[in-house]
């Protein structure tokens, strides 16, 4: 049996992130949303530790988590254009992906490694949004950074941090291409 896939490779060689702010409505529907959160889960977990888990915010989150943004930034003594920028991706959001990365004791697993591992689970979400016609952006920002805003917004545990907000609605508008990294300049061959 053959694990060749020409279609995954050229989707994946044509991928692009759409701005968070050119999302509109409709945002999918938790039934739509449920195997993109599958695929996402499928994600490399060494020791099968599950060192990451989901919390989905949905429009009527959106208002109560921008003017959180506000009060945390002002209390963080941020400037206003901070502020308006943290809290732009819950004033115009759909839909967010909230990918939690959750510390678990190992001795066989480090954390830098549980870490890496949330880290393929934001970027297996995206791409499996953006694979199923859905526009996403991985979005992170001083806000999601901040302890007492996870606490609040989130309800998150001391072994928890925010890995990535995943937008997930429809494209709005087209982005353009943009450059991508000069491959000769940051790949090293080694043959003995």
């Amino acid at each position: 049996m053959s694990l060749e896939n020409p279609a995954a490779l050229e989707f994946l060689l044509a991928r692009r992130s759409r701005p968070a702010k050119t999302l509109v409505a409709p945002a999918p529907t938790r039934d739509q949303l449920m195997p993109l959160l599958t695929a996402a889960a499928r994600s490399p977990d060494h020791g099968k530790l599950e060192p990451w888990r989901f919390i989905v915010l949905e429009k009527g989150a959106m208002p109560r988590l921008a003017a959180l943004t506000e009060d945390c930034g002002k209390a963080l003594g941020k400037s206003p254009e901070d502020i308006a920028k943290g809290r732009s991706q819950f004033d115009q959001g759909q839909l967010a992906v909230a990918v939690i990365e959750v510390q678990r004791p190992s001795e066989k697993v480090p954390a830098i490694e549980q870490t890496y591992s949330a880290g393929a689970v934001c970027l297996a979400l995206l791409n499996a949004a953006l694979a199923a016609g859905w526009g996403a952006n991985w979005l992170s920002g001083w806000a999601i950074h901040d302890r007492d805003f996870c606490a609040q917004a989130l309800r998150l545990a001391e072994n928890e941090r925010v890995a990535g907000l995943i937008h997930i609605a429809t494209e709005g508008s087209a982005p353009p291409e943009r450059p991508r990294p000069d491959l000769g300049a940051i790949t090293q061959w080694v043959s003995e």
